[in-house]
């Protein structure tokens, strides 16, 4: 099948109680890895590249090889643009083929951030892909996006219900305590802000720095309505170490495919269990 919106994707998740697992992928390796553990698994998928990583491949490469990877499989694949603040750089990402973009204006005041995301909605629409929106700031580290523990915010539920309707925004981002990066100890996560957030907010939420929070905690916040979960450090991680350990055993190798493939293979197994920590195995049957 060819690329799809994620819009009735999280729709469909948030009604049913499960996640769909974003990952952010850099290479071809890393793509071909989270769409076969998303095919093996039945899993509904949602393939993510940053600023930076469309800066390095290009968007029309990202988005070609994510739509061959589509056409290949029976599960529905979503490709998104992750926080980015350039409506030119989500123009050319849309016109490449993408299906869904993140506009984040998180940084400024509410009123700019209603403006240029209404801007984007209202592009995006027209052709019906997906937007997700930032309100708060999620701390941590994303691209060339750092935000300090000091200055990071977290949403205000009404503000998230304000922001939803004078928007349109199909897609939510709030910011409940999470970060992006691997955490230095355990998260704190707001449960009740996000309760507040649900109760309030009908469209799907998304929890953003997802690579490390424990267990018990993703289930939680997917309970309560978080419908897609963000994963970058750890799985960058879980490739790399990959190809440390070839060449820490053969440091004279020099046929990328040596160490491409058991990185590939890493990630593959890795992207499996965030899947199944998301609720998502099984549920490609829902877009059928």
């Amino acid at each position: 099948m060819t690329l799809v919106s994620s819009t009735p994707l999280l729709q469909t998740a948030r009604a049913n109680g499960y996640c769909i697992g974003a990952f952010n992928v850099h290479t071809l390796e890393m793509l071909q890895a989270v769409v076969e553990a998303a095919e093996e698994t039945e899993s509904p998928l949602i393939i993510q590249s940053t600023v930076g990583t469309v800066k390095h491949l290009g968007a029309d490469y990202i988005a070609a090889a994510a739509e061959v990877a589509s056409r290949n499989v029976k599960v529905p694949i979503a490709l998104h643009l992750d926080h980015c603040m350039d409506l030119s750089t989500i123009v050319q990402c849309i016109r490449a083929g993408y299906t869904s973009v993140m506009i984040d204006a998180s940084h400024s005041p509410f009123e700019e951030n209603v403006r240029q995301t209404k801007q984007v909605v209202e592009l995006a629409k027209a052709i019906g892909i997906n937007v997700e929106a930032e309100l708060g700031k999620v701390g941590g580290v994303e691209d060339d996006i750092v935000v300090a523990d000091n200055e990071a915010l977290m949403a205000d539920p009404d503000e998230c219900a304000k922001f939803v309707e004078l928007t349109g925004v199909p897609t939510l981002a709030p910011a409940i305590g999470t970060a992006h990066g691997i955490y230095k100890g355990e998260p704190k996560i707001d449960f009740d802000r996000i309760a507040k957030i649900a109760a309030k907010v009908s469209v799907p939420l998304v929890l953003h720095g997802g690579s490390g929070i424990p267990e018990e905690q993703v289930r939680k916040c997917v309970a309560l309505g978080m419908a897609k979960m963000n994963v970058a450090t750890e799985l960058r991680i879980v490739f790399s170490d990959a190809i440390k350990e070839v060449f820490a055993a053969n440091p004279e190798e020099n046929d990328p495919r040596k160490y491409m493939i058991p990185a590939k293979r890493a990630l593959k197994e890795a992207a499996i269990e965030k899947m199944r920590l998301c609720g998502s195995i099984g549920r490609a049957k829902d877009f059928r």
